[in-house]
């Protein structure tokens, strides 16, 4: 594999620049102190091109062809998704340019960091990266991260530090994660997703006991002592193994958690069996209790003060798209939330019954072919508890319909368990039904990793 020299900047193109992380990783590499020359391409226009051409001076072309590959491009970066036939990336290779995957690109990168952090999990990461985001950034310690998302505290989805601390999210799709060499591992769970890659979850375990196994002897891994058998997954790891959750066997721990009103949640943070002090957390679900406490271990094994890490938590905001409060249509109370998987379906459904609103209505767009297929029984199960369930076309990301597979499957297997449940073919048809069936008092949810933010934009007005 190409190695990049990081004290002799080249010209890099990214193939597929909008993305969330590729277009992260192209600002960080663009400013001090590493100062390559980068251009890249998309397919479309979006906010994030445009940030990257106005504010960082990027070259960023639209639509993708052979052309984009400049003469003087010293290395093309590419996504998972970008398939063999793309043009940009056969003319690189026909050229003989070097070519590396985000993955390899990001892992070199944090290696130029002393203390690294890797976040992992099937659900999670980008909030708990956020909130060691927010500690980090409290603390002082001046940290450069790269979140999966829009965070309030950072301004965006990147944020350049001067300090030898780097945040990232480790993402497990296509064993990426394997890619990077964390000194501070952190793993929130392990359920079976990606059933386009992983086969079953002994496969997605065994890749979680590699990146486990890639911390130092200096560094650790901070694992959820919930998972099951975890400690296949961290035998024989050379750092130190640090558990965490909800319950008094792990080393960090949540106790006496109480819920008050608009969400809000007090908990005390514990550390074998002594109470460290009390952390406020203004946003609801006993998850992002988890997730705190996640966080905070992390940046009390980091060296921080538990009153840095207390105060972080107490104004954390969370990111985009993460149980987000989007406004008020009346008495209507509309919220979005990136939920994906079942467990993250029922987790954002529990917390909004946690609000006690007279009903819930979730509009969910379920994401690839092969997850719907895979937990459609599941999917089933989890959004069953809202009182109205909403269907819109599965949204095919990097897919095909192979699987003969639709949203009228979830509709029947939702009819089935008694929820009342429609499934529409456009936006436009949802948002009709919603402005006629919603009423005052309902907790509208939009729902799914696609792109079904568009409906509660569009009957916000936004």
């Amino acid at each position: 594999m190409y190695k990049i020299n990081f004290q002799q900047p080249i010209q890099i193109h990214f193939i597929g620049i909008g993305g969330i992380s590729m277009s992260g990783l192209a600002k960080v590499l663009a400013h001090e102190p590493f100062c390559f020359p980068v251009s890249g391409s998309d397919r479309t226009e979006t906010p994030l091109t445009n940030s990257l051409s106005t504010e960082d001076g990027i070259s960023v072309y639209y639509g993708q062809c052979a052309d984009n590959i400049k003469e003087g491009t010293q290395l093309v970066v590419y996504t998972a998704a970008i398939s063999d036939s793309n043009p940009e990336l056969r003319r690189a290779k026909e050229l003989q340019i070097p070519v590396m995957t985000r993955a390899e690109l990001l892992g070199q990168l944090m290696a130029q960091y002393k203390n690294s952090v890797g976040v992992s999990g099937t659900h999670g990461k980008t909030t708990t990266t956020s909130m060691i985001a927010q500690i980090l950034l409290d603390a002082g310690t001046d940290p450069t991260v790269s979140v999966g998302g829009m965070v309030e505290s950072i301004h965006g989805n990147i944020r350049l530090g001067a300090s030898d601390i780097f945040v990232t999210e480790a993402c497990e799709y296509t064993d990426s994660f394997l890619c990077l060499p964390p000194r501070y591992a952190v793993i929130l769970n392990i359920e079976l997703d990606h059933t386009d890659y992983f086969k079953s979850l002994e496969q997605m375990r065994q890749s979680f006991t590699e990146f486990a196994h890639k911390v130092p002897a200096d560094g650790a891994v901070i694992i959820n002592g919930s998972i099951p058998r975890y400690q296949e997954i961290t035998e024989g790891v050379s750092g130190r193994v640090i558990t965490y959750g909800l319950e008094p066997h792990n080393e960090y721990y949540a106790a006496d958690v109480q819920f008050h009103a608009q969400g809000l949640i007090n908990f005390s943070l514990m550390h074998k069996q002594q109470c460290l002090g009390t952390i406020q957390l203004p946003v609801p679900g006993m998850h992002n209790v988890s997730n705190a406490v996640a966080a905070a271990a992390l940046g009390l094994e980091m060296g921080l003060p538990f009153s840095a890490v207390a105060n972080a938590l107490s104004g954390f905001t969370v990111p985009k798209r993460r149980f987000e409060e989007k406004g008020f249509l009346g008495g209507i109370r509309i919220i979005d939330d990136y939920a994906h998987h079942p467990a993250e379906v029922a987790a954002a459904l529990d917390t909004a019954k946690s609000l006690n609103p007279d009903r819930i209505v979730c509009v969910f767009q379920s994401h690839t072919y092969t997850r719907t297929k895979a937990f459609l029984k599941d999917f089933a199960r989890s959004l069953s508890r809202a009182d109205l369930v909403v269907l819109a076309p599965i949204y095919a990301a990097r897919e095909t319909d192979t699987l003969g597979i639709s949203s009228l499957d979830l509709q029947k297997e939702l009819q089935e368990l008694g929820t009342e449940c429609y499934c529409f073919p456009s936006f436009g048809e949802i948002e009709d039904f919603l402005l006629e069936k919603c009423i005052n008092g309902d907790m509208l949810i939009t729902m799914g990793a696609g792109d079904i933010v568009k409906v509660g934009d569009f009957l916000l007005g936004q």
